[in-house]
């Protein structure tokens, strides 16, 4: 089986999907005048988080093409002045330190270079505190935090293997006893163990043995029923793996259903004409569509496959 696309499927798929997402950033902005609530979870700082993930793993890739590189520095940009230059995540974390997204959030941008030196201060702080280390977070979710501390240069207070074990992949279980929810605890367990990739061989091989069998299965079930964002993170997960996995077919309908545009639906139903509820609608899936197909290409550098 061949894992990876051709490289001209993912060089499309990459092109269009940053392409769409700095085009349609004005929509994942706050309003005019005004800056989100701060206790809101998921108001304009999640699209800002996500588009920030997307253009900086791109930027991580030297196979990205320099109009891409271009697209991906000026999305992040955007999005750091969106967030006050860090201020709005420094007063958002002040407020509700127990909060951990503003962390997850500043990561994305301390990987390109920026910095709040505030926001830094206070995020070595709070990290060291037993109320940190004790949050009730989901198993996935507190691999998410201790690698957003790696990837912003902080201390990080965490026993992986320990973080990992307590993952529902981390028991290596039943594999068709999984469901939508577990899908994408799943892939982000391994996206947080890896690093998004660069760090592979953090899997252990039981685990990367585990997802090399059942990934290509999931997949398959998932795309059969076109829940396509879906598709894409499993997609994803196994290009995080030592020997990656996956399959064309798999990425061939992925590219098919990405409009023209770059906008990656995330599911067969249709995407609504007005503007704003578009974006809501594809954004996520068009951030997800941009990773996969820019870690495809970073696996093309290293090892050429023909196409």
């Amino acid at each position: 089986m061949t894992h990876l696309p051709c490289r001209h499927l993912a060089q499309r798929m990459a092109s269009t999907a940053i392409g769409w997402l700095h085009r349609h950033r004005e929509h994942g902005a706050f309003p005019p005048g005004t800056s989100a609530e701060l206790a809101d979870p998921n108001g304009v700082y999640k699209p800002l988080g996500e588009s920030a993930l997307a253009a900086c793993l791109l930027l991580r890739t030297p196979a990205s093409t320099p109009a891409d590189r271009r697209l991906a520095d000026s999305l992040l940009s955007f999005a750091w002045e969106q967030l006050g230059n860090g201020a709005l995540l420094y007063e958002r974390q002040l407020r509700y330190p127990a909060m951990t997204d503003p962390l997850e959030v500043y990561a994305h941008f301390a990987r390109a270079g920026y910095r709040h030196d505030a926001l830094h201060e206070l995020e070595q702080y709070l990290t060291g505190l037993a109320s940190h280390q004790g949050s009730e977070h989901l198993p996935n979710r507190r691999l998410a935090v201790a690698n957003a501390a790696h990837v912003a240069g902080l201390p990080v207070h965490a026993h992986w293997p320990t973080l990992t074990a307590a993952t529902w992949l981390g028991h290596t279980p039943e594999p068709w006893t999984i469901d939508w929810m577990t899908g994408y605890a799943v892939t982000h367990t391994v996206f947080h163990i890896t690093d998004w990739g660069a760090e592979p061989h953090n899997l252990r091989p039981a685990l990367s043995d585990y997802l090399a069998t059942w990934l290509p299965v999931w997949t398959d079930i998932w795309a059969e029923i076109h829940e396509w964002d879906l598709v894409a993170e499993l997609l994803i997960a196994g290009l995080c793996l030592p020997d990656p996995v996956g399959d064309t077919g798999a990425w061939q309908r992925l590219a098919e259903v990405q409009r023209p545009d770059g906008l990656m639906p995330p599911d067969s139903r249709p995407i609504p004409d007005d503007p704003d509820e578009a974006f809501r609608t594809g954004h996520h899936t068009t951030v997800v569509a941009a990773i996969a197909a820019t870690l495809a290409l970073a696996h093309h550098q290293q090892q050429p496959v023909a196409s």
